[in-house]
């Protein structure tokens, strides 16, 4: 491989994740052996050079993971608007044999990094001719390559689903707005909240959506002036009179009118206490959106968009055209870069023109769909706008272990359902509910407030099926006139509704429309890359280990943690590249006693050359034999006077809390699919079995016959797991090459 020299860079707003994006372009840069520089301050450091462009190591992006913001700075360049200035910028990157650029910004700064390139050939010429480079550094250096990353919390970049920030900044929005519906309620209150995004609503419709707001203004649906007023107070006050004791009304800050008035948090105040009376108080939350840890998401993904954006450049020439590292679902993908910067101009371009149907739809179906749902979700009552059809009644359980998640699916089932006119029916402790026929009908109401609630309100547990169950099971189904089911849950629950489906021919009751929506923290289903509440555990798993890590630090000491997902290393892995961890064991692979040899080995050698932290993580399966304790008594025994030793079991707390907002968003996109779906099924007179589940960018349904061929029932398991692929990545990250560098 011919080795290259790349320097990082961040470069305007800051934003959560872009220092786990630095520290992976630094390390998978160390693995192939190439040169990498750090460019402090951005575009400006380019300029300045001298210390401001330094070489890096693998230590050099120690202990940055977890931190909020930038750690090696970005700052506004007036200099490098200008042709000397950006001349300057490649004398610098020359003169250190830096033949790629890595630069994690917004579009502005993307937009820079491809005039750089695209005015590079000329300046190289321009320097020829002054002397300060030379004919063998000219040929050389003739072109650079570029490969881009976005850094924005606002998620307004086209060509990715989501930018470096945006899920720790919603974190952020939730976790305020969560707190003040608390005090609201308190008082019979209204809060005027306004959030960032100045040119996309995304931060303030996925607010609206995971924290139940009543009103939501964004910039990609502007209303009419004197109409949205008339309508939000209609709204809030039917909110009132239905028993709401809360009214939250989310505004972005780039939110205006047709006529393009701002519609800010100020009017919106007054007019609210003009018409209704409400004692109404704004929140602006500002910078606290940019500020603090970054989620779970924004340190594994972007590691892989680090990650990718080497394997990148070790496989181009520097004549290749600039790309873009995005994401679609889960999948790392490379686009264009100019493409995307112009797609996402011409969305504000057609914002300011007023052409907003043209701009919701460039903003992406999944944007536009989840802007249908909010409005649905506002309503205080049901539209009835499918009164004229068959009235159904679908029930909705759980089965399985807790997911943080499920009552946001089980509250956007409900909704969705009562606003296509139908009846929905809660069912009681899971299975166990339908064979003692402890079912209630849910009004609009009655799932109110559980959008950010953790836990299973329905209740649910894992008893497997047998016996006189599916007989009992049949008979309430007939009783209570049911025409199609949702399982909310995880295996046990996809369990019980493949036995039902097994068992058709002997219970004619079974022969209804039936659809499991994934809801496990363990995330070890089929049909799905993600399942509700796995990203809530790993932002729990992760939250302590960094105060683990604290500790550790202080005392030159080595935790073992040990994590759940029973026979699936999700958890383990994941958490594995979000926290640093050296080492994680996974029962996909097993331990054995010589794997357990050389980890200490490496704690020995480390500890005795400096290192102050060790950090293994656990599958709780990992080994029967080879247990946490067993782990840490290893470790301490053979570490002597060197380190610690202690361990560190998370249990339960990695299924409780509030659902983080990726777990909202899920379970709301979902579970309105799903119902929809059954409503479809029902009046068609389809009577399918399926799960759904997003893969590969789309979100689809299975049917449950192929449920024996997609799962290893031993493990409880799906057979293909397309985190496993990320294997190589967290030891990349984790395993220094040089044994001298901690």
């Amino acid at each position: 491989m011919e080795k290259r020299s790349i320097a990082v860079l961040t470069s305007g707003g800051d934003a959560q994740g872009m220092n786990p994006a630095v520290r992976a372009v630094v390390r998978a840069a160390v693995h192939k052996r190439f040169d990498i520089y750090l460019i402090y301050e951005g575009y400006k450091g380019m300029i300045l050079g001298g210390n401001y462009i330094r070489k890096a190591g693998w230590s050099s992006v120690g202990g940055i993971l977890h931190k909020g913001g930038t750690s090696i700075g970005s700052a506004r360049s007036d200099a490098f608007r200008t042709e000397e200035g950006r001349r300057q910028a490649v004398f610098n990157l020359i003169s250190r044999g830096i033949d790629a650029l890595v630069v994690i910004g917004g579009d502005g700064s993307l937009t820079g990094a491809n005039v750089l390139r695209q005015e590079w050939a000329s300046h190289v010429d321009v320097l020829l001719r002054e002397g300060k480079i030379d004919n063998a550094l000219a040929e050389k250096y003739r072109t650079i390559f570029i490969a881009g990353l976005v850094g924005s919390i606002d998620n307004d970049m086209c060509g990715t689903d989501m930018t470096i920030g945006a899920d720790s900044a919603l974190f952020r929005i939730t976790e305020a707005v969560d707190a003040i519906i608390s005090t609201a309620a308190s008082h019979q209150r209204t809060f005027v909240i306004k959030v960032m995004g100045r040119n996309c609503g995304y931060l303030a419709l996925m607010a609206g959506l995971s924290c139940g707001a009543d009103y939501v203004f964004i910039p990609e649906d502007p209303p009419k002036p004197g109409e949205w007023e008339e309508n939000m107070c209609a709204l809030l006050k039917a909110g009132r009179e239905s028993g709401r004791r809360d009214n939250i009304v989310i505004v972005a800050e780039g939110a205006r009118d047709t006529e393009g008035n701002p519609i800010g948090s100020t009017y919106i105040k007054q007019v609210l206490e003009e018409r209704l009376g409400e004692d109404t108080r704004i929140t602006i939350l500002g910078h606290v959106q940019r500020g603090g840890a970054p989620s779970a998401y924004d340190r594994y993904m972007t590691t892989l968009l680090g990650c990718t954006a080497v394997e990148k450049i070790a496989s181009s020439s520097a004549e290749d055209e600039p790309v873009l590292i995005g994401v679609q679902e889960n999948d790392v993908i490379t686009v264009p870069l100019m493409k995307c910067v112009n797609d996402t101009q011409e969305i504000r371009e057609m914002i300011k023109a007023g052409d907003y149907s043209r701009a919701m739809d460039l903003s992406g179906g999944v944007f536009a769909e989840a802007y249908e749902t909010l409005k649905v979700m506002i309503r205080t009552l049901p539209s009835g706008a499918d009164q004229g059809q068959r009235k159904l009644r679908i029930a909705i359980l759980h089965g399985g272990g807790p997911a943080a998640g499920m009552n946001t699916a089980a509250l956007t089932a409900v909704r969705i359902g009562l606003e296509h006119g139908h009846t929905m029916l809660g069912v009681s402790d899971s299975f166990q509910g339908l064979i003692n026929g402890k079912i209630r009908e849910m009004d609009w109401m009655s799932v109110g407030g559980w959008v950010n609630i953790g836990g299973a309100e329905l209740g649910t547990n894992r008893k497997p099926l047998s016996g006189t169950d599916y007989y009992a099971i049949a008979r309430t189904i007939e009783e209570q006139k049911i025409d199609a089911i949702i399982m909310i849950g995880g295996w046990s629950g996809y369990q019980g509704i493949y036995n039902m489906y097994k068992r058709r021919e002997d219970f004619s009751a079974f022969n209804i429309p039936m659809v499991c929506l994934p809801a496990t923290i363990n995330n070890n289903l089929p049909g799905t890359e993600r399942s509700v509440g796995s990203d809530t555990a790993l932002n729990n798993i992760m939250h302590v280990v960094d105060k683990i890590k604290q500790s550790a630090v202080a005392s030159k000491r080595c935790f073992v943690v040990e994590v759940m997902g029973r026979n699936c290393g999700f958890l383990a892995l994941i958490s594995g590249i979000a926290t640093g961890a050296e080492r994680v064991y996974l029962h996909e692979e097993g331990v054995k006693l010589s794997d357990l040899q050389k980890d200490l080995e490496k704690l020995v050698d480390g500890f005795s050359k400096g290192k102050r932290l060790g950090l293994m993580i656990r599958n709780e399966r990992a080994n029967h034999l080879y247990t946490t304790a067993f782990m840490a008594a290893l470790f301490e025994e053979e570490g002597g006077a060197l380190f610690d030793v202690r361990q560190a079991i998370l249990g339960h707390l990695q299924q409780g809390g509030d659902p983080s907002p990726h777990d909202r968003i899920l379970a709301i996109r979902l579970s309105r699919l799903c119902i929809e779906h059954l409503i479809g099924e029902c009046l068609a007179g389809r009577k399918s079995v399926s799960f759904i589940g997003q893969q590969k960018g789309k979100v689809d349904f299975v049917d449950m016959s192929r449920w024996t061929d997609l799962v290893d029932t031993e493990f409880q398991r799906p057979k293909s797991q397309w985190w496993m692929n990320l294997r190589p990545i967290a030891r990349s990250m984790a395993e220094s090459p040089h044994d001298t560098e901690y």
